[in-house]
């Protein structure tokens, strides 16, 4: 079953002076691409966060936003009041004015409120573990209901393309036959003897370039063969970028070899559906 690289998970925990939020975001991308919004305090926990990520989804661009809100009467901020005193002086001997004016102007100076690193508990970081935990079974939900979505967008599309490829099947002898009036016509317009062992000989050749016998044998096999990844058990949209260049490959092939208009009509809805499955391969894990 294949997985979207697109997906959400959000978890918040409650702890007596503080909550703790979550969140996940996922979208597309080549590799593993993380970029985490974390509070300083937190930092040293940051690389653990980020390998229980890597080692979950796999690969996407993946936001990692972790907010802490105290809710209790806990601060780690005060006022530092030597500076603040300092300030106060400074201004002071600039410009005459009353305290509360010069207060208010060097509570805005740097350093007036100093801040005391908390070393975060054990009971904390169990809490913050279990919301990455919750949060990370969330996106993975979200990004298994995408995949079910886009699995039946592609099983839709290859069976368009096998009826498509019936169609060609169907229609080749007619092309041949056609190809080969058009050129005994063209002989014959030139108005020249030709010995009738030889034209056919080179006719045979002629046609030959023009077989589509083993393009569409291979396409058949590639159709096949994607069908069969996307029923497997892992989700693996390179392989299955991979399959899809192979099939773009042999379709290109039958329209340059058709010579024929209504094939070459079948073909241009061949590679309409190709580049919409491409499209959406993107978004594959």
């Amino acid at each position: 079953m294949i997985q979207s690289m697109t997906g959400f998970g959000k978890h918040v925990i409650q702890l007596p002076s503080k909550k703790i939020t979550i969140e996940l975001k996922s979208l597309n991308s080549k590799s593993l691409d993380i970029n985490a919004r974390i509070p300083q305090s937190y930092r040293e926990k940051e690389l653990e966060l980020r390998k229980m990520i890597a080692d979950t989804l796999e690969r996407g661009k993946i936001d990692l936003g972790l907010y802490v809100e105290i809710t209790g009467e806990e601060t780690t901020a005060e006022v530092n009041q030597g500076v603040v005193k300092k300030y106060m002086e400074q201004l002071r001997n600039i410009a005459n004015g009353d305290d509360i004016k010069l207060l208010e102007l060097a509570l805005r100076m740097p350093d007036t409120l100093k801040t005391d690193k908390d070393d975060i508990n054990e009971t904390e970081y169990e809490a913050i573990l279990k919301a990455m935990k919750e949060a990370l079974s969330e996106i993975v939900n979200f990004r298994n209901e995408e995949g079910k979505v886009l699995e039946q967008d592609f099983v839709d599309r290859i069976g368009t393309l096998n009826a498509l490829l019936e169609k060609v099947n169907a229609m080749d002898p007619e092309r041949l036959g056609t190809v080969r009036e058009r050129l005994e016509r063209a002989v014959a317009d030139l108005q020249i003897e030709l010995d009738d062992n030889r034209f056919e000989q080179e006719l045979i050749y002629y046609l030959e370039k023009y077989d589509i016998t083993e393009e569409k044998v291979r396409l058949a096999n590639h159709l096949n063969y994607f069908q069969t990844t996307l029923e497997s058990n892992d989700s693996n949209g390179k392989k299955l970028g991979f399959i899809a260049q192979e099939m773009g490959r042999e379709i290109n092939t039958i329209g340059s070899k058709a010579n024929y208009a209504p094939m070459q009509q079948l073909v241009v809805q061949m590679k309409d559906e190709l580049e919409k499955i491409k499209e959406q391969m993107l978004n594959v894990l």
